[in-house]
């Protein structure tokens, strides 16, 4: 059976460096790196008195792993904007938590090497737990300064509307 319904002739899995992450309607400019989708169920062991001497396992509850983005550090103000809606120093007592429109929903995309929409996940409930708006510096450094957002996530799902496109060429 081929690994790909429309491209039978492609053998090679998709590549990790062609992707955008958008919210609020927008794509998030300067996204160099995201982390994995990853959940895990817990493992519930349990018998009856009556069993043989082996247990049964059974899913418990599911966790989704916290999502770690990063991008170079620019003007745009959108990490900071989000970041501080869960927590702002300056917005006086009883108003450092903006409960209202914290959580965002987003949408990951994953291109082929030509730039054509391959794969989407919907990504539901984010918000940002940590922020790293300045890495630390050094004078004698040669990197990118980079802005980390860490965001909790109450699940995802692919996007089963995204077919596999028709390669060219």
């Amino acid at each position: 059976m081929p690994e790909f319904n429309v491209n039978v002739q492609r053998f090679d899995p998709y590549k990790t460096h062609k992707f955008r992450l958008k919210w609020d309607g927008r794509y998030v400019a300067g996204i160099s790196r995201i982390s994995a989708l990853r959940r895990t169920s817990e493992v519930v062991v349990h018998r009856n008195g009556g069993d043989p001497s082996n247990s049964r396992k059974s899913p418990g509850f599911t966790t989704f792993d916290p999502i770690t983005i990063e991008r170079g550090v620019t003007h745009d103000l959108e990490f900071e904007r989000w970041a501080n809606q869960v927590w702002n120093l300056n917005a006086g007592l009883g108003n450092e938590v903006a409960l209202k429109g914290f959580r965002k929903d987003m949408i990951l995309e994953l291109y082929n090497e030509a730039g054509q929409l391959a794969l989407a996940y919907k990504i539901y409930r984010c918000w940002p737990s940590e922020v790293e708006m300045l890495p630390d510096l050094d004078a004698n450094g040669n990197g990118v300064a980079i802005q980390k957002l860490v965001l909790q996530n109450e699940g995802w799902e692919r996007d089963y509307d995204v077919a596999e496109p028709a390669e060219t060429g």
